[in-house]
C-alpha cells in the first residue's frame, strides 16, 4: 500500500486514539538510530513471498490448537513467536512492536528469523531497550511517513501490518491461523482499547482482496 493511501486510515486512526503523529515521527527516528543487526531491503524478501500463500500466525488462543495447518512461508506476529518456537516453529519473519516476549524473537532472530521491528509513539521505550540488541536480519518501520531504511507498507497492529508486509512482497494467498478478531487475549488489561485495535485489523486486512486470504 502507498503511503498516500495508507494515511487516509491512519489519520483516522490517530483521531480514534488520541495518538500523536509527532511521537509516532520520534520513535521512528529512534529506531532508525539504534536498530542493530544488518538491516536488509524489504525487496530481499521478495523472493520469500511472490506467487506463494503465506500463513500469518496471529497470538489468539487459538493459535496452538491451530498448528497443523502451519506452513512456510510463515510470518509471526510478535507473540506468536513464543507459541511457535515451543512447538519447534521456526518463523521465517517475524512483525513485532516489542511487546511480547522479546527474548524470544531476538532469539529467533539469531537463529535466522528476519524481524520487521516496528516504532510508534507508545513504545520508545521498548525501541530503546530491545532495538539495539537484535544481531540477525531486521527492518526497521513506521505507522507514520517513511523515510530512509525505515519503511511503511501499511496495518496497525501486528498481525494486518504482517499480512500488508506479505501483501507488499508478492504473496498469492494468505493464512490466517491465531487470529480472534472478536475477543482480546486474557493477558490485555485494556480489553476495550485492545478490541477497536482487533476492529481496526480486520477492517485493514479488508482492503486487501479478500479472495486470497482465509482465516484458518
Amino acid at each position: 500500500m502507498d503511503f498516500e493511501d495508507w494515511d487516509v486510515y491512519y489519520r483516522q486512526i490517530l483521531k480514534d486514539f488520541g495518538y500523536s503523529r509527532e511521537e509516532d515521527e520520534r520513535s521512528a527516528r529512534i529506531l532508525d538510530a539504534s536498530l542493530a543487526g544488518t538491516r536488509v531491503e524489504p525487496d530481499s524478501l521478495r523472493p520469500l513471498f511472490a506467487g506463494k500463500d503465506v500463513t500469518i500466525a496471529g497470538n489468539a488462543p487459538s493459535l496452538a490448537a491451530e498448528l497443523a495447518v502451519v506452513e512456510h512461508p510463515l510470518v509471526a506476529a510478535d507473540e506468536a513467536t513464543s507459541v511457535l518456537r515451543n512447538a519447534g516453529i521456526r518463523p521465517d519473519v517475524i512483525v513485532t512492536d516489542l511487546d511480547g516476549d522479546v527474548e524470544e524473537q531476538v532469539a529467533a532472530n539469531a537463529e535466522g528469523a528476519i524481524v520487521v521491528v516496528h516504532a510508534h509513539g507508545d513504545n520508545v521505550a521498548a525501541v530503546e531497550r530491545w532495538a539495539p540488541q537484535f544481531r540477525g536480519r531486521v527492518i526497521g518501520t513506521t505507522q507514520s511517513r517513511p523515510f530512509g531504511r525505515v519503511y511503511n507498507f501499511g496495518g496497525f497492529t501486528d498481525g494486518d501490518r504482517a499480512g500488508f508486509l506479505a501483501d507488499h512482497l508478492g504473496a498469492t494467498s494468505l493464512l490466517l491461523v491465531g487470529f480472534d478478531f472478536e475477543n482480546p487475549s486474557p493477558k490485555d488489561a485494556d480489553r476495550e482499547t485492545k478490541k477497536r485495535k482487533l476492529d481496526w485489523a480486520y477492517i485493514l486486512l479488508g482492503t486487501l482482496d479478500e479472495s486470497r486470504y482465509a482465516n484458518g
